[in-house]
């Protein structure tokens, strides 16, 4: 079977890890990169493959699928002239910086008929394997997205950069309308928010507090899921967990078995593994909008007070 040609547009931290990524997957030819600052995609193919374009009508005439890393308010423009010229995407988290600029992309890449993928790589983190084979009606979800500041994504606040990832997660694990918010922002390095609290509330009774923030000293990212018969905390840094449930002796601890791996190349794996079979990828364009139209709505709800 031939290689698939992969392209990255957008050679910042990011796009240089995708990639990384694709120079490493046995069944991929890293064929191209573009970025405005053609140096910047020049060092990249330097170190992973591939040639530096000057524009994305020549990484498109290059490739059969790509990942968008470019700035969030170029995603539509960018992911749409991709799809247009018959390129597979895979579009980097948060799919793009409004529901319409979001629903946008879907309709193009359902009219061009080319697959439209969304990198929320919490997804393929080995741990959610856990959660999503042993919660089946969570009733608490406790989420702690913390790091230090990131000196990037300045274009967005930390809601849309770090709270998304978990947000994503939850929808895909509760699989509820929601029904209410409350959430409260601060700025302190930046002019948006740098950390943020949500408490999200859905139909069926179930309610998530998430908290992120990036100007914390350490590094977290942890989640705590709660349902009737057991509790259930994991480490997604670490990817590793313990679970707690009932016997006929009270609440025991239970071993939880994590296969480690590098969450961003099962991602890309998935992503061409669906591009070769033509199935639906793990996370589609309709999730990453229903993640977005969430996240939006808490930052707005958590600057109204800032």
């Amino acid at each position: 079977m031939a290689k698939m040609r992969a392209g990255v547009a957008g050679a910042g931290a990011m796009g240089r890890n995708h990639a990384r990524i694709y120079s490493l997957l046995e069944n991929v030819e890293l064929a191209a990169i573009y970025d405005a600052d053609r140096s910047r995609a020049e060092a990249v193919c330097q170190e992973f493959g591939g040639v530096a374009v000057d524009n994305l009508a020549d990484l498109a005439k290059m490739i059969d699928l790509a990942s968008v890393a470019v700035p969030t308010i170029a995603h539509r423009e960018v992911g749409c002239t991709l799809l247009e010229s018959g390129v597979h995407v895979l579009i980097e988290k948060p799919i793009a910086a409004t529901v319409s600029d979001a629903r946008t992309l879907v309709d193009t890449a359902k009219r061009c008929e080319r697959l439209l993928a969304v990198g929320h790589v919490e997804r393929f983190n080995p741990v959610l394997k856990q959660l999503e084979e042993k919660l089946t009606h969570p009733r608490f979800i406790e989420a702690h997205r913390l790091s230090p500041f990131p000196n990037r994504s300045m274009d967005i606040g930390v809601i849309l950069d770090l709270m998304i990832h978990d947000l994503e997660v939850i929808l895909h694990l509760v699989k509820s309308p929601v029904v209410a918010i409350d959430a409260v922002g601060v700025a302190v390095l930046t002019q948006t928010e740098d950390i943020a609290n949500a408490r999200i509330r859905f139909e069926n009774g179930c309610v998530a507090n998430v908290t992120a923030s990036r100007i914390s000293p350490e590094r977290m990212r942890k989640i705590r899921v709660f349902q009737e018969d057991c509790y259930l905390s994991l480490d997604y840094q670490q990817q590793e967990g313990q679970m707690y449930g009932k016997d006929s002796t009270g609440i025991v601890k239970f071993d939880v078995e994590i296969d480690k791996g590098e969450s961003l190349l099962m991602e890309l794996q998935s992503f061409v593994d669906a591009v070769s079979r033509g199935e639906k990828p793990a996370v589609t364009g309709q999730q990453g909008m229903a993640a977005l139209e969430l996240a939006l709505k808490v930052t707005e709800l958590a600057r109204l007070g800032m």
